[in-house]
């Protein structure tokens, strides 16, 4: 009796430990705001994302929005308003749907995806268009889920060069999607100074992985894995996104202490 006492002290604690090495990256309520910049100087707009606890055909989901806008000088001659909205899973970032409305230029969609898991189907509903369409897919990520489910990664004891893999549904196809780690960072934010990691992410096109814009990204290095800044190099410049404001964080955000 008592071997057996000991036994489930040891799994409790066992339990306890590794809950604390890998801690939940965010929950609902978390909400991030991103000012957005052309070669850093020049305001082009803001970006948000919030995540909240949401019902979708009776079973308890998260529900992802992200939002963006230009504004000032920027939207005079190319006005682009967002939005991007993802329902997943709660213990497994697995997509249920996924709801895309654009306007980027006077370029639009507004097109809604459902996945069926168990049949490995997306069906993809165009408004625009008035155009459905079944497509063959398995263990998919839409573009906002992806976020989400690179944070669910354990990443702190990644080398460089490292990649995480994954498949990415955009638009009516699955791409292969990586993230590689490029290294460590520390960064100077309005907050002060953060610890991060770097990555760029590649999307496959035909058969090659290419760096499209040179997009780099910079991620919190604490338990929370917030992007604190990403950049695009453009043929003439570059776009910058940098956190101006968060809320609701599931861990304390580090910061550097002199």
């Amino acid at each position: 009796m008592r071997k057996r006492i000991l036994f489930f002290t040891f799994l409790i604690i066992a339990q306890s430990f590794f809950a604390q090495e890998n801690p939940v990256a965010y929950k609902s309520g978390e909400w991030l705001r991103f000012d957005m910049s052309y070669s850093g100087f020049l305001k082009a707009g803001t970006a948000v994302l919030q995540l909240k606890e949401k019902n979708l055909n009776n079973k308890k989901v998260l529900h992802a929005v992200g939002t963006g806008k230009t504004t000032g000088v920027i939207s005079w001659f190319f006005k682009v308003e967002d939005r991007y909205e993802s329902y997943f899973g709660i213990d497994k970032v697995q997509p249920y749907l996924f709801k895309r409305k654009i306007d980027e230029g006077g370029h639009k969609k507004n097109r809604h995806i459902t996945f069926n898991h168990q049949k490995n189907t997306a069906y993809v509903q165009d408004f625009r268009k008035q155009k459905d369409t079944l497509i063959s897919v398995k263990s998919p990520q839409d573009m906002i889920s992806t976020f989400y489910f690179l944070r669910s990664q354990n990443t702190k004891n990644m080398k460089k060069g490292e990649e995480i893999k994954l498949d990415m549904f955009f638009d009516n196809k699955s791409y292969p999607f990586k993230l590689r780690f490029l290294g460590n960072e520390t960064v100077k934010t309005k907050f002060g100074k953060v610890k991060t990691q770097k990555f760029r992410p590649l999307v496959q096109a035909g058969r090659v992985f290419k760096e499209k814009e040179s997009v780099t990204i910079w991620i919190s290095a604490d338990d929370n894995k917030i992007p604190i800044k990403m950049r695009a190099s453009l043929a003439v410049g570059s776009l910058r996104a940098d956190l101006d404001a968060y809320k609701g964080l599931a861990n304390p955000f580090e910061i550097v202490v002199d």
